[in-house]
C-alpha cells in the first residue's frame, strides 16, 4: 500500500482525489435520473412497474408489488442460522437504548406578564426507507433507518427494496424489517423506487422524508427530490481514517483498514500516524489479509484508488489532516485516545482505543450508522431521532405583556418599509384608522 509523506501538495492532491467519490460529480448520470423521476411523476404505477421490468426482470404489478405476510414468513422458516434471529433482536435493544437518549421534548417558558414561549416537537407521519439489493443485502442498514424513526413516534414507516426476477427479496432484509417496525414492505429498487415514494403513485403514498442508501442513481434521485420530500444525506462511498501512533497494533489498523475497503471498488481507507515503522508494517499486513480476503479484487481496487498511508511529522500534524479530510468513520488508536478525541473536529464516528473496531458501530454498539460522508461531517451528523422530528415554534403573549414592546416591533416595521407589518400591532393600542400616522 502506498506510503505518502505529509506536505501541502500531497495533502491537496488526496483531498481532492477523495472528493472525486462524491456522488456530485456525476452529472452525467442527471439526464437519466430526471428522466425516470418525471415518468414516475406523471404517469404513477405505469411507469414504476416498466421500470422495474427493465431493470429487475421483475413482472410486477399491483397485486404483487407489496411483500405479503406469508412472504415474511417464509424468509424466517428459510433461515437456517436462526441465532441470527436473536442477533438482530440484541442488535436492536442497543440501538434503541442509544437513540431513546436523543428524544426531545416540547417545553414551554411563561412569565408573570402573561407571555408564553416555547417549542412543540412532532414526529413526522410518514418516513420511507431504501434498502439496495445489489451486490449485498445488509439488515443492519435496515435497523439503523428504521429505529430512529421508530423511536421518534413515526406513525408510518414504509421501504422499498428491490426483488430479484422471482419477486423475491432477501430474506435477511425482510426479517431485519419485521423486527425492526417496517409497516410495509415495497418490491421496488433505484431511482424509480425513490420517485415513487418522493412523488406517490397508485400502488405507493406519499413519504415526508426518505432515508436510507445506495448507487449512484439512488443518490442522484434522493437529492433530486429534496424539496417534494427531506432526505437524511446524499451518501457517498464508505470511508475510514485511522488516527495511530507508534503504540498501535499495526495488524489492528491493517485489519479495520479493509473491514471498510470491501465496501466496493470506491470506498477509501487512510491511516494518518507519526511513525514511518508504524506505517511500513500497516502496509505489509494490508498485503497479506488482502491475499486471504474473499473480497480481495475489491479491496486491491479501493486500496490502489483511493487507499493511502500518511506520515506526519507529529501527532498535531495528523491531527489537523484528520480534521481536514473529516472522515465518516474515525479510529483513534494512540497512547492517549480520550486526549486526541478532544481534539478532533470533524468525525461521523469516532472509535476510541483497539478494541473498539469501525464493525462494532456497524452492527451492535448503538450509535447510527448512517453517518456522513466525502468531508461532509464538517457540517452534517449522524442520522438521528431528530432527522424524524419537526419543531414547531410557540408564541403567546398577552395585551400587557404586548404593550411592554410594540413600540419596538413598530420601528423594526417601519426600519423595513413595512407598514402593514406595523400597523398589525398598531390596531391593538390605537383605535384611530389613519394610517398616516404609521
Amino acid at each position: 500500500m502506498r506510503i505518502v509523506k505529509v506536505d501541502e501538495s500531497s495533502k491537496k492532491d488526496i483531498l481532492n482525489t477523495l472528493l472525486k467519490r462524491s456522488p456530485n460529480n456525476y452529472s452525467e448520470y442527471e439526464s437519466v435520473v430526471n428522466d425516470i423521476l418525471a415518468d414516475i411523476k406523471a404517469n404513477g404505477d405505469k411507469a414504476l412497474f416498466d421500470y422495474t421490468k427493465k431493470f429487475d426482470k421483475f413482472d410486477i404489478n399491483a397485486d404483487n408489488i407489496k411483500v405479503t405476510e406469508e412472504e415474511i414468513k417464509k424468509a424466517y422458516d428459510s433461515l437456517e442460522d436462526k441465532e441470527f434471529i436473536n442477533v438482530i433482536r440484541r442488535s436492536i435493544k442497543n440501538i434503541e437504548e442509544y437513540h431513546n437518549k436523543q428524544k426531545q421534548y416540547s417545553w414551554f417558558d411563561s412569565k408573570p406578564d402573561g407571555s408564553l414561549l416555547g417549542q412543540k416537537i412532532t414526529a413526522i407521519e410518514k418516513a420511507g426507507v431504501y434498502v439496495p439489493g445489489g451486490k449485498a443485502a445488509y439488515p443492519s442498514s435496515v435497523i439503523m433507518n428504521v429505529i430512529p424513526a421508530k423511536v421518534a413516534g413515526v406513525e408510518k414507516i414504509v421501504m422499498c427494496t428491490p426483488a430479484n426476477s422471482q419477486g423475491e427479496v432477501n430474506p435477511n432484509t425482510l426479517i431485519a424489517a419485521n423486527e425492526a417496525g417496517v409497516d410495509t414492505i415495497y418490491k421496488v429498487g433505484g431511482s424509480q423506487a425513490i420517485a415513487a415514494m418522493a412523488y406517490g403513485t397508485e400502488s405507493i403514498e406519499k413519504v415526508d422524508k426518505i432515508v436510507g442508501p445506495g448507487n449512484i442513481y439512488v443518490a442522484l434521485a434522493k437529492k433530486a427530490v429534496f424539496g417534494y420530500v427531506s432526505i437524511d444525506s446524499v451518501a457517498g462511498p464508505s470511508e475510514i481514517l485511522v488516527l495511530a501512533d507508534e503504540s498501535a497494533n499495526p495488524r489492528y489498523v491493517a485489519a479495520d483498514m479493509l473491514s471498510q475497503a470491501e465496501h466496493d471498488e470506491m470506498a477509501s481507507a487512510i491511516l494518518i500516524t507519526d511513525s514511518e515503522k508504524l506505517a511500513k508494517e500497516v502496509s505489509e499486513y494490508i498485503d497479506l489479509f488482502t491475499s486471504k480476503l474473499i473480497r480481495k479484487e475489491i479491496i486491491k481496487e479501493s486500496i490502489n484508488n483511493y487507499g493511502y498511508i500518511m506520515v506526519c511529522d507529529n501527532m498535531d500534524e495528523a491531527i489537523d489532516v484528520a480534521n481536514e479530510i473529516a472522515s465518516e468513520h474515525l479510529e483513534i488508536l494512540t497512547k492517549n485516545p480520550f486526549d486526541i478525541m478532544t481534539k478532533i473536529k470533524n468525525a461521523g464516528a469516532i472509535f476510541i482505543g483497539e478494541y473498539s473496531s469501525e464493525p462494532l458501530g456497524d452492527y451492535f454498539a448503538g450509535p447510527n450508522h448512517v453517518l456522513p460522508t466525502n468531508g461532509t461531517a464538517k457540517f452534517f451528523s449522524p442520522l438521528s431521532v431528530d432527522d424524524f422530528i419537526k419543531k414547531s415554534s410557540i408564541i403567546s403573549y398577552s395585551k400587557e405583556a404586548l404593550s411592554k414592546v410594540n413600540e419596538d416591533i413598530m420601528t423594526f416595521a417601519k426600519k423595513e418599509g413595512l407598514t402593514a407589518h406595523a400597523n398589525s400591532i398598531r390596531v391593538r393600542f390605537d383605535n384611530n384608522d389613519d394610517l398616516d400616522t404609521i
